[in-house]
């Protein structure tokens, strides 16, 4: 499929990005997303993009989409209307949590309000034990008696979660064809399915949060595949997951909890890609886009990973303020820090940003559609930043004048500045909150900045780079080609994959090998029925994790099993992979204490292509200067003019120095006074720090 024509479309919280490979060449374009009906802005990106590369929409033979649908919905509380059906006792699991609190010394502490009320959590009498086995026996006269009253309530879509139903699904099942028979037009989402692992809070939250968001993301998805199909797109359409691989939209209908952080996978994905072909294996992928800035660390060319996630959090910033997802994801930290993000003073008189957006709809001040807030795009316009003429592409002119008197009706006149140093505060204080969630994401990472390149991308991503990198100790940026829109072309480096999770208990002293042989065959052959729909015989390759700690602890560590079949002899290298991976935490293991296995992971997925092979490095050479802008530099507060190239024009070897502008179609690359400048053989802009510069 790779020499194919394929598309790519990631729908953000203020642009919607398309990429088409064809023939060797890469097409990109951005529009304003359509959040009421977000496939019409996907149609209209398809129809600009197509018509640049001169092709029809059959020739496409392959779409691949990520979306925030799924998150906005989640955020904004605009899901379905879902009812849980839960074992008799435990109606309130939802409300109750883990008990713990993200601020142990906030007297007046918000928790997060569970998706489904109270009073639409209902009972039934059933019980198995930890083992599966059948103690009470499901009620199926009251699972009946509960569609009246569903109906009544006028439910969109019902969760099912029982205590142990990760064992032992039987019962969740009957539900589901009860249910099935008398509610056919209600969508039943099964926890079995879901999330099957213990920790009953996690896996309901996890199982309401998909029933909540798969009416709307059905209904969505439908719509967009019948417009593809009516313009006369016949290629298949796959979904990027949030654990970075690939699906079918009929899969993604079923399990559309999964996209949630669909789209800053793809960035990571894309900034991996990157550090595989440049030979980096220490890198720290900076995307920021118009709604968020997102934050990655990757080593040895693969992003991080997790196995939960949080939405919606309460409390900025705090972790365990939000709703638990037991779902893979790509690990980063993602803050309210986008071009869209609106500058505001806090209650104490200072410049605080977002993490409240102004989005596509109505914009920053300077889009002229009605919005009157001051945002990061707003002051980086006021500062010289940006061309008006020529942001995203020419699709959009922005009105300098418009920037100025939000900044100054918000900002300026409340603190007694001049409109540009209001500008200058309002992009410090960005730069400053994205360095600062770097540190901290490296340090709960057990990480460090130090030494790593920062890849930045993301319409904001390379406007930001190089004053992030100074503030986080790092020197040196890569603003990869088709920079804009990295998160889409990361869909296109995808692999196709699918992880399924069992929870199975043991001791690893008494592990029953033969039991976990027959599970991980049984996962595997799950996980490659759904790649299957859509890897079109490429090559898969089957990866194993367990999750296991000491006896008596509370937290899991992943560790990897060979993908075959297991013997009593692998037992003590189980044991030392683990002691291995703890000391990387804890320095020492803990020995004569037995181990617990509580989960496992199974992944298939597409074999990922080889390495590029290394380009000869290319001449240096100086190239020509476009134009000067007047730049207020925001380390040194001095207003001169900066030196402006066009990106097209810059051939590898080009060298430069800061400071100066490169200019795109999606974005512009800031080069700051204290950097130097060259485009790589593969056409990257490589940006380096002078020796000794430090900045304020």
């Amino acid at each position: 499929m790779t020499s194919a024509t394929r598309l790519a479309v990631d729908i953000g919280g203020t642009f919607t990005d398309l990429v088409l490979e064809h023939a060797g060449e890469r097409t990109t374009t951005k529009v304003l997303t359509t959040p009421s009906a977000p496939e019409r802005g996907v149609m209209a990106g398809m129809q600009l993009i197509l018509g640049k590369a001169g092709l029809a929409p059959a020739d496409i033979a392959l779409v691949i989409h990520g979306t925030t649908l799924a998150t906005n919905a989640v955020i904004e509380r605009k899901g379905a209307r879902t009812a849980l059906i839960t074992t008799d006792g435990f109606r309130d699991v939802l409300a109750l949590g883990n008990e713990s609190r993200y601020d142990q010394y906030d007297l007046k502490i918000v928790l997060p309000e569970p998706l489904v009320p109270r009073h639409l959590r209902f009972t039934v009498r059933e019980r198995l034990d930890n083992e599966g086995r059948v103690l009470l026996p499901l009620d199926e006269g009251e699972v009946r008696a509960l569609a009246p009253v569903l109906q009544r309530e006028q439910v969109e879509s019902v969760a099912v979660g029982f205590i142990h139903g990760f064992i032992n699904p039987a019962h969740e099942r009957c539900v589901a064809n009860i249910l099935g028979e008398l509610l056919p037009d209600v969508p039943i989402t099964l926890a079995s399915e879901v999330s099957p692992e213990m920790r009953e809070w996690e896996r309901f939250s996890t199982t309401v949060a998909n029933a909540y968001v798969q009416p709307l993301m059905a209904r969505y998805l439908q719509r967009l595949e019948h417009d593809l199909r009516n313009i006369g797109v016949t290629a298949p359409v796959f979904m990027m997951l949030s654990g970075g691989g690939l699906t079918t939209i009929e899969t993604a209908c079923r399990f559309p909890i999964r996209l949630v952080e669909s789209g800053p996978a793809g960035g990571a994905i894309f900034a991996g890609t990157v550090a595989r072909q440049c030979g980096l294996n220490s890198v720290l992928s900076f995307d920021m886009g118009g709604t968020t800035a997102k934050i990655c660390l990757i080593d040895d060319y693969t992003p991080q990973s997790a196995r939960s996630f949080e939405v919606a959090r309460v409390g900025r910033f705090k972790k365990g303020s939000g709703l638990p997802l037991r779902i893979p994801v790509v690990e980063m930290v993602e803050i309210g820090a986008g071009g869209g993000s609106i500058a505001h003073l806090d209650a104490l008189g200072r410049i605080a940003i977002g993490p409240e957006s102004a989005g596509a709809d109505p914009g920053p001040a300077c889009y002229g559609h009605g919005g009157a807030r001051p945002t990061v795009t707003d002051a980086n316009l006021v500062l010289g930043r940006y061309d008006p003429q020529h942001f995203a592409g020419g699709s959009l002119t922005l009105d300098p004048a418009a920037a100025r008197r939000a900044l100054a009706g918000h900002i300026g006149t409340a603190l007694r500045l001049e409109t540009e140093i209001a500008g200058l505060g309002v992009i410090e204080m960005v730069d400053e909150n994205m360095a600062n969630a770097a540190r901290v994401h490296a340090i709960e990472s057990g990480k460090s900045c130090d030494g790593r390149t920062l890849i930045a991308f993301g319409g904001g991503g390379p406007v930001h780079g190089t004053r992030i990198a100074e503030k986080i100790g790092i020197d040196r940026v890569l603003v990869p080609s088709g920079a804009g829109v990295g998160s889409a072309i990361g869909f296109l480096r995808a692999p196709i994959g699918f992880e399924v999770v069992r929870s199975f208990y043991q001791r690893l002293s008494r592990l029953d090998v033969a039991r976990l042989n027959a599970l991980f065959a049984e996962m595997a052959r799950e996980a490659a029925e759904v790649v299957a729909q859509g890897s079109f015989g490429a090559e898969t390759q089957e990866t194993r994790v367990a999750y296991m700690r000491y006896v008596g602890q509370g937290h899991e560590i992943a560790v990897p099993l060979p993908a075959r079949k297991l013997t009593g002899d692998d037992v003590a290298a189980v044991r030392a992979a683990y002691d291995a991976e703890y000391t990387k935490f804890y320095n020492r293991p803990v020995p004569g204490s037995d181990i617990e296995v509580m989960s496992y992971a199974v992944t298939i997925a597409t074999v990922a292509q080889a390495a590029h092979e290394a380009l000869p490095e290319p001449e240096a050479h100086q190239p020509a200067i476009m134009g000067t802008r007047k730049v207020l530099d925001t380390t040194t507060g001095i207003a001169s003019d900066w030196p402006v190239y066009e990106r097209e024009a810059l051939e590898p070897g080009a060298c430069f120095s800061g400071p100066a502008i490169i200019a795109e179609a999606e974005t512009s690359t800031l080069v700051g006074s204290g950097w130097t400048g060259r485009i790589t053989a593969e056409g990257y802009i490589d940006l380096r720090r002078r020796s000794g510069f430090r900045s304020a």
